[in-house]
């Protein structure tokens, strides 16, 4: 089971439903307390240049598991791929982090703390794999029945969409009211199943996942 951090000195406060930004709070810390009630409360950090930043998009981008259809594309994509997971984080981390990458925002302390988080079983690496090793794949953070999806790469075509359609059944299988938080939709992330919730909604879906049992406990 994972084991809960000390918690945060900070007031990590819910944004009203009808706050206009993206951003709503700066400053605080990356101490794995923090990052927890920051997620159960619907907020997420990323850096703006040297200034930590926490995020509540008005609209969220998430992918519900009950019920999903994947795409015959998608299902396609996925089939050269055997699926891992944890077995290879520190290479996810990595390979999320690759500064070569276009808008990279995973610096040196957001790389400690999420390794800090995984080593405490809260954060974890969906991994696509083949004959040449690991393809690509995500990592994010779970509490409860919410995985908060961080970031994804790839080396070669379909693998981190292998990984996301792995995570998306495997939360479905779970059961239970669960909710792939994907932050800001994109076309690429529509492609996938993911949908722009209003901010009241995503914190009505929080709130039924937070209770759930863990999915990765027994990973």
């Amino acid at each position: 089971m994972p084991i809960e951090p000390p918690p945060t000195p900070w007031a990590l406060t819910r944004p009203p439903d009808d706050h206009p930004h993206d951003a709503w709070a700066h400053g605080a810390d990356l101490e794995p307390g923090t990052i927890l009630s920051a997620y159960r409360a619907g907020i997420f950090p990323m850096r703006v240049d040297d200034e930590l930043v926490w995020w509540s998009p008005p609209r969220r981008a998430v992918i519900h598991v009950e019920g999903f259809r994947p795409t015959r594309s998608l299902r396609r994509a996925a089939r050269p791929y055997e699926i891992r997971v944890d077995a290879a984080f520190a290479e996810v981390l990595e390979g999320c982090a690759d500064p070569a990458r276009p808008h990279g925002w995973i610096d040196r302390s957001f790389k400690e703390a999420y390794t800090e988080l995984h080593q405490l079983g809260w954060v974890h690496s969906i991994e696509a794999w083949d004959d040449e090793g690991l393809a690509g794949g995500l990592y994010g953070i779970g509490s409860g029945g919410l995985f908060a999806a961080e970031s994804k790469f790839h080396h070669r075509s379909g693998a981190s969409k292998a990984a996301v359609l792995a995570l998306v059944l495997h939360l479905a299988a779970c059961g239970g009211p669960r909710i792939l938080d994907v932050q800001w939709s994109t076309p690429h992330l529509r492609s996938l199943g993911a949908v722009e919730v209003a901010r009241a909604e995503y914190h009505r879906l929080l709130d039924g996942a937070l209770p759930l049992p863990d999915a990765f406990a027994a990973s």
